[in-house]
C-alpha cells in the first residue's frame, strides 16, 4: 500500500468527523445532545456490534486458539508504563500533573475512536483484535492508570481519601457495557449457543451505528477546540512521542517475539497510537487533579490521529 492508498483508507475516516465537526458549528449539538451520542455508542450499539461481530467470526475451537492475543498488548502497555517514569524524570514533568502524564503516556481510547478506525480501515475482520487490545487497555486504565491520576491531587489538591482505586465503583468502571458485551459473546461461544438469526440481524443493524456516531461525536470534540490553549513545550511532545512512537514500537517489537497475524499486528499497532483516553479527563476532574491539562491533551492527540494513521497504515505495509 503506497503513501496515497494510505490516505485515502482515512478519507472517509476525515469526511465523517468533518460531518460532525461542521454540525456542531452550526449549533446542533450542545452537551445533552452529545453526550446522547456517547451513551447511543457506548451502552447500545457497541455492546450489539460485540456480541454480533464475536459470534459470526468465532467458533468455540478459534476462540481458545486466539487467547494469546492478550498477552502482546499487556507486555506492551507494561512496558510503556515503565517508560514513562524515566520520560517524566528526564523531561521533568510538573509534579502536579506527573501521574496524569504518566496515565496518558500508556493508555489509549481503543473503543470510541480506536474501534471506529480499526474498522473503516480494516473492516469487521479487525474486530476480535480490536476487542483484544481493548479488554487490556481498560483493565490498565482503571487500575494503574486511575491510581497515577489519583496520585496528583496530594499535590494539585487536596486528596479525596474517600474514593479506593481497587473499589467496587472501579470495578464497575471496568464492566463497561462494551466489555459486558463481550463477556456475553465469549460466553454463548463457548457454551456453543447460536443465537437466531432474527436475533443477529437486529445486533448488526445497532451496531452498524458505532463508527459514524463515533466519528460524529470526534468531529464535535476537534471543532470544540480553543487554539489559544494549544501549545508545543516539552511536556507535550514527550506526551505525544509515547503516544504515537514508543507504544506503536512496542507492539512493533513484540511482534518479532510472538508470533501475530499480520491484522492482529496492524490492528495493535493503530491501537496503540490512538489518542489519550476520553476518560482521563473525567477522572482527573473527579479526583481534583489537573483536568484541563488532560483535556487539552485528549482534543491535540485526537486531531494528530488524522495525520498519524496514513503515516503507520503505509509503515505497516512495508514491515
Amino acid at each position: 500500500m503506497g503513501i496515497i492508498k494510505a490516505f485515502e483508507s482515512v478519507l472517509s475516516i476525515v469526511l465523517m468527523v468533518s460531518v460532525g465537526a461542521f454540525l456542531n458549528y452550526r449549533h446542533w449539538f450542545d452537551d445533552d445532545k452529545s453526550n446522547l451520542l456517547v451513551d447511543l455508542v457506548i451502552k447500545v450499539s457497541l455492546p450489539a456490534l460485540m456480541i454480533y461481530n464475536m459470534m459470526s467470526n468465532f467458533t468455540k475451537e478459534e476462540l481458545l486458539n486466539s487467547g494469546y492475543g492478550l498477552v502482546v498488548p499487556v507486555i506492551s502497555m507494561a512496558i510503556c508504563y515503565l517508560i514513562s517514569f524515566a520520560v517524566a524524570y528526564i523531561v521533568g514533568i510538573d509534579p502536579s500533573r506527573r501521574g496524569a502524564f504518566r496515565s496518558m503516556f500508556f493508555n489509549s481510547n481503543t473503543i470510541f475512536v480506536g474501534l471506529p478506525v480499526n474498522m473503516a480501515l480494516f473492516g469487521e475482520k479487525s474486530l476480535p483484535y480490536v476487542l483484544f487490545y481493548y479488554v487490556a487497555n481498560t483493565f490498565f486504565f482503571w487500575t494503574l492508570g486511575v491510581s497515577e491520576i489519583r496520585k496528583d491531587s496530594t499535590i494539585y489538591n487536596e486528596p479525596d481519601s474517600s474514593k479506593s482505586v481497587f473499589s467496587i465503583e472501579t470495578l464497575n468502571k471496568i464492566l463497561s457495557p462494551p466489555l459486558i458485551g463481550l463477556l456475553i459473546a465469549l460466553f454463548l461461544i463457548l457454551i456453543g449457543v447460536r443465537l437466531p438469526t432474527f436475533l443477529l440481524d437486529t445486533l448488526k443493524n445497532l451496531g452498524g451505528l458505532t463508527t459514524p456516531l463515533s466519528m460524529i461525536f470526534i468531529g464535535i470534540t476537534i471543532s470544540a477546540i480553543k487554539i489559544q490553549n494549544i501549545r508545543f513545550d516539552k511536556e507535550v511532545i514527550a506526551l505525544l512521542i509515547g503516544r504515537f512512537i514508543v507504544g506503536p514500537a512496542t507492539i512493533i517489537l513484540l511482534s518479532q517475539i510472538f508470533y501475530m497475524p499480520k491484522l492482529m499486528r496492524d490492528v495493535f499497532v493503530i491501537q496503540s497510537a490512538m489518542p489519550v483516553m476520553t476518560n482521563a479527563a473525567i477522572i482527573s476532574k473527579a479526583y481534583g487533579s489537573d483536568s484541563e491539562y488532560v483535556a487539552i491533551m485528549i482534543a491535540m492527540t485526537t486531531v494528530l490521529i488524522m495525520i498519524v494513521i496514513p503515516i503507520y497504515i503505509y509503515i505497516l505495509s512495508y514491515i
